[in-house]
Formats: C-alpha cells, sequence, structure tokens
C-alpha cells in the first residue's frame, strides 16, 4: 500500500522519541530532522516537508508539551493534527450545482485513469440515488469512446457520444441532453496527452469556457513521482482546478508525491482510487488517512465498509442463531461471501490499529477462501445443516467433488466445531458480558472463524 514506507520509518522515530522519559528541544529537532527525512525518501516536496516539520517543531518545543506528562505523545499528537492539516484538514465532497445538472470536468494526463474513474464516480453517485451521465469528449486517443462505452455499461450508466465531432460541440449537448432527461451529474471525460502541451490546454480552456462546469477535478497518478507537483501546478495555473483524484493509491508507489500535489496547489483531494475494479473507490477523508500512516488504523472506514457490503438482516438471523447455538456451514459460508465483499482481507485487517506493521509480512491466503467455499458446496444440503453426520464416505465424496483431499475436509470440519465451541462459550455468562460489549461495533460479526 501507498505510505507503507513512510509509515515505517515515522513509527521508528516515535518509537526512539517513547523511550525517552522526558523531552528536550534537541531531541524534538532530532526528531524532526528524522521526519523531514521520511517525508522526502516518501517522495514529498522539499518545501513541504520543510514547512510541516517547522510546523511541528515549533508547536512541540512548548513549554506545555514538554512539561507533560507524556511529552512523546504529545509529539505524536502534533504530528498527526499537522499531517491532517497537510492532507486538506477536513473532507471535502463533490459539489452540486443549485440547478441540475451539476457539470464536472475530469482532466488530466494520458494514462493517469481519467475514463476509468468518471465510471467510479458515477457508480458511487448512483449507489447514492443521483443519475449521472458519462460524456466521450476524447476523441483522440484510439478507443476512447469505446473504453467509456464499456465501463459505462458496466456500472450501469449511460454514456452521451457524438463520434470524433469538436469536443466543446459534445460537452455543450450532453449538458442540453441531461436538462431534458433529468441527468443531476454530467462527467466530462475529457482528452489527455502524454505530456502537458499548449493545444491540450487549449481546449480545455475552451470547454471550461463554454460549458463552464462547476468543478474540475484534477486525476493525477500516485506514481508519477515530484511529476505530480509540476503536472497539478499546470493544470491548476491554467484551469484552476476544484479538486483533486489520486489513483493507484493500493500499488507500490512512496505516496508522497501526491500529498504535495495538494499542498502546493491548494485544492482538496476529494477521491482516492485504492483498486483496479469499478467499486475500489473512496471519499478523501485526511484525518483517517493520517491516522493510518501513523499506523493507527482506520476504524471508521472499516465500520463504513462492513455497512456498506454487510447485510444487517442477515447479519440479525446469524446473531439469532449463535445465541441458540444453531450456526452451520450454509452460515459460515454466507459470512464468508460477505467478508469477501469487502475487499483483500490484508487490507481490511490493515484498517485495524497497529495491525499493519504486523500484516507486512504475513501472506493471507486468499484462495483459501475458494477452497473453503468449494468443499461446502460439494457437501449435500443436509451435510451443510448437519456437519455430523458427515462419515468417512461421505468425506470421500465430498473430497472427490471438490477436487481435494480428505484431509481438507477433515481440515475445515475441525475449524468449524472450533468455532462451534467458541460460541457456545460466548453463550455463557461471562460470554454475554463479553458479547454486549461487542454489540458497539455493529455488523463486524462476520469476521469470526474467517479461514486464513
Amino acid at each position: 500500500m501507498a505510505f507503507e514506507g513512510l509509515s515505517d520509518k515515522l513509527e521508528a522515530t516515535f518509537k526512539r522519541l517513547r523511550s525517552k522519559g522526558s523531552l528536550n528541544e534537541a531531541d524534538v529537532k532530532e526528531a524532526m530532522r528524522d521526519v523531514r527525512l521520511a517525508l522526502l525518501e516518501a517522495d514529498v516536496n522539499y518545501k513541504v516537508a520543510k514547512d510541516f516539520t517547522q510546523r511541528v517543531t515549533e508547536r512541540a518545543i512548548g513549554a506545555k508539551v514538554m512539561e507533560s506528562l507524556t511529552p512523546a505523545q504529545m509529539v505524536i499528537k502534533i504530528v498527526n493534527e499537522e499531517l491532517t492539516e497537510l492532507m486538506g484538514g477536513t473532507q471535502s465532497r463533490l459539489g452540486s450545482a443549485p440547478h441540475p445538472p451539476t457539470v464536472i470536468m475530469m482532466c488530466g494526463l494520458q494514462g493517469s485513469g481519467k475514463t476509468t474513474h468518471c465510471a467510479k464516480i458515477a457508480k458511487k453517485l448512483k449507489s447514492e440515488n443521483h443519475r449521472p451521465l458519462l460524456v466521450a469528449c476524447d476523441i483522440y486517443r484510439p478507443a476512447a469512446i469505446k473504453q467509456l462505452q464499456v465501463v459505462g455499461e458496466q456500472v450501469g450508466v449511460p454514456v452521451f457520444e457524438m463520434g470524433t465531432t469538436n469536443p466543446v460541440t459534445i460537452a455543450k449537448e450532453a449538458v442540453k441532453l441531461a436538462k431534458d432527461h433529468g441527468y443531476d451529474y454530467v462527467f466530462l471525460d475529457t482528452a489527455g496527452r502524454l505530456h502537458i502541451d499548449e493545444e491540450l490546454m487549449n481546449e480545455l480552456k475552451n470547454i471550461k469556457s463554454e460549458v463552464k462546469p462547476h468543478e474540475i477535478l484534477l486525476v493525477v497518478d500516485a506514481m508519477l513521482g515530484q511529476d505530480a507537483v509540476t503536472v497539478a501546478s499546470a493544470f491548476n495555473e491554467a484551469l484552476g482546478i476544484d479538486g483533486l483524484v489520486l489513483t493507484k493509491l493500493d500499488g507500490d508507489t512512496r505516496g508522497g508525491a501526491a500529498l504535495s500535489a495538494r499542498a502546493v496547489t491548494g485544492k482538496p483531494i476529494k477521491f482516492v482510487g485504492t483498486g483496479e475494479k469499478l467499486d475500489e473507490l473512496d471519499y478523501f477523508y485526511p484525518d483517517r488517512m493520517a491516522s493510518r500512516i501513523l499506523g493507527m488504523g482506520d476504524v471508521l472506514s472499516l465500520i463504513e465498509k462492513a455497512e456498506q457490503t454487510l447485510d444487517e438482516k442477515k447479519a440479525l438471523e446469524l446473531e439469532e442463531k449463535l445465541r441458540k447455538n444453531k450456526f452451520d456451514l450454509n452460515d459460515w459460508l454466507e459470512q464468508m461471501q460477505q467478508v469477501r465483499k469487502m475487499g483483500p482481507m490484508k487490507d481490511v485487517l490493515g484498517m485495524l490499529p497497529g495491525m499493519g506493521k504486523k500484516l507486512k509480512d504475513v501472506d493471507i491466503d486468499e484462495k483459501q477462501f475458494d477452497r473453503t467455499q468449494a468443499i461446502i458446496l460439494s457437501m449435500t444440503p443436509r451435510e451443510r445443516r448437519n456437519p455430523d453426520i458427515i462419515n468417512p464416505s461421505r468425506k470421500r465424496r465430498i473430497a472427490a467433488g471438490c477436487g481435494m483431499q480428505v484431509e481438507d475436509v477433515n481440515r475445515l470440519l475441525s475449524q468449524f466445531r472450533q468455532m462451534q465451541k467458541v460460541f457456545k462459550q460466548l453463550n455463557g455468562k461471562g460470554g454475554k458480558r463479553l458479547m454486549k460489549r461487542m454489540q458497539g461495533f455493529g455488523n463486524m460479526n462476520g469476521f469470526g472463524g474467517m479461514p486464513m
């Protein structure tokens, strides 16, 4: 994940701070030198890194911090607050016009992910009961129109296109159609280039002048390195962008340059692409990202992800079955399928405080889910409801049916029995108290017993 190297270096710096009972000015300045170096190695712009550490130092050497009982924790708190501020302070949502449609102009270099992220944002808005329209304004790149049509179809959002007509005309006609047919958001997928040139900028300026978009979003590839700052500055000077969309934050990118783009332009990061799939897009929360960078986890995002993907009615049914100790293999299969919708298990668990570094070298075998599912689906409905009837001959049939060994079937049944024991203990007096405390976690009980 992005910022992994930065997280490790900051954690090492804070560990050294925590090892000191008290701090003096020299300790803080030494720690901030390490923080600045960590930021520079993460591709954060030099001026941005210098200003950041200067602000932290000024706040951290105050008497209030030095005389506190836990000065190291106070310094970490200040770093967290300043890092949140560096990334925008508060969440910035997509704007909306007083009279629909809201026109969003997407721009960026070729290959940054504009077309895909037009569809991703449209999909997210559609799930929030909006009616978005995608518009093919890139008439130059081969198959650009076709690509937009394909992703549009995948997310169930219509695409407006007029072939190789002038992009300004296409944009104007699309807005007209949106007004007539009740679309409340219009996304203009504009052309990109491999590098910034005058021709590209003039076309974008003409579209802006004629259509007057309510927001201009710049799509920035987080793997660009320091070039991200140059690109963001050039687009902002020419067009006056309103926000940033960061892509490829799931990769090995160091990520700092993308944060620099926000600091240099002064424009908020509105969305982050977290994977290649069309549902792998999140709203950007500066405070949550700061917490993740500092190894504090992101429980709020985890809960939101669970609420979006886990079926509340099924969760309540499961809770009732657990109370009555009637949890069977059908329930296990159902819970496993719901949890998988939340994304790769390593990413999901990485949102828990302190888990990021622990999972760094842990290889979670996602295919184990498929193997478990195959074994359970090879059983008859009766066997799933009552695993106790599965004798050796049934085990051989199940193993043959899913292409695995009897040992694999035995292992799964053993795991299931262990889970049943745990649930039985939870139904005891002490367990009921524990379950009551856990109710605040909503539907998170779907994680229990997942194979890894």
